[in-house]
């Protein structure tokens, strides 16, 4: 019996004989996106068959156009593909106190994609990891990531990636007076006072930390 493909907005269905199978967006960008964090690149179009469960190319050009119009896609500036979000949202289902704990709510208020939440301008935003113990009362640990943003005019007491008589750091930025001074958050290490010029990278916004590989 030949393959009749039902195709509309939101799935697709696969008949054969008694069988079938349902794919909607949701299951499609979990596969291309779980494909990409494992692999680190985007798959070809002959493996999107495999990806997708489909024999036709035509079927995964349709949910090529699925994915871009639904923003999980994207183009370069070379026309190839790749993920616009790299995180799935996952449920915020309430509080919990960090002193003494209570229960957190069960039911489900709503969905967050991490990247979203952490990284305002994507556009132009980076990640750094983090060397040294400079800023620990601050929070940020040898080995968090930092998101940097490159285009943010910073403001004192911001945390700033700072290049200082050409060596780069990561401190608190101040201002004394006229002057600008880098500032550790930690009392081991004295205030940064630059000697011939300094230059701002961007301003810290979020750190990341994991705490079980």
């Amino acid at each position: 019996m030949s393959l009749k493909y039902f195709l509309d907005n939101r799935t697709f269905v696969l008949y054969k004989g008694a069988m079938k199978k349902t794919r909607d967006i949701n299951s499609i960008a979990h596969n291309i996106i779980s494909f990409y964090r494992e692999q680190r690149r985007m798959p070809t179009y002959a493996e999107m068959l495999d990806l997708f469960g489909v024999r036709s190319k035509s079927v995964v050009h349709y949910w090529i156009e699925k994915l871009l119009e639904k923003g999980i896609l994207e183009k370069d500036a070379n026309g190839f593909l790749k993920p616009m979000r790299l995180s799935f949202g996952i449920p915020l289902v309430g509080n919990v106190a960090a002193g003494f704990p209570s229960p957190a709510e069960e039911e489900l208020r709503e969905v967050i994609s991490m990247d979203e939440y952490l990284v305002t301008k994507p556009d132009s935003s980076f990640l750094l990891k983090v060397t040294g113990d400079s800023m620990i009362d601050a929070g940020i640990m040898e080995g968090d990531l930092v998101i940097v943003e490159k285009d943010r005019s910073p403001k004192s007491g911001d945390i700033v990636l700072a290049e200082v008589d050409g060596q780069w750091t990561m401190k608190y930025f101040r201002r004394d007076g006229k002057e600008v001074v880098l500032e550790a958050a930690n009392s081991a290490y004295p205030l940064i006072r630059p000697k011939e010029e300094l230059k701002i990278g961007g301003v810290i916004t979020a750190a990341v930390r994991k705490y079980h590989l």
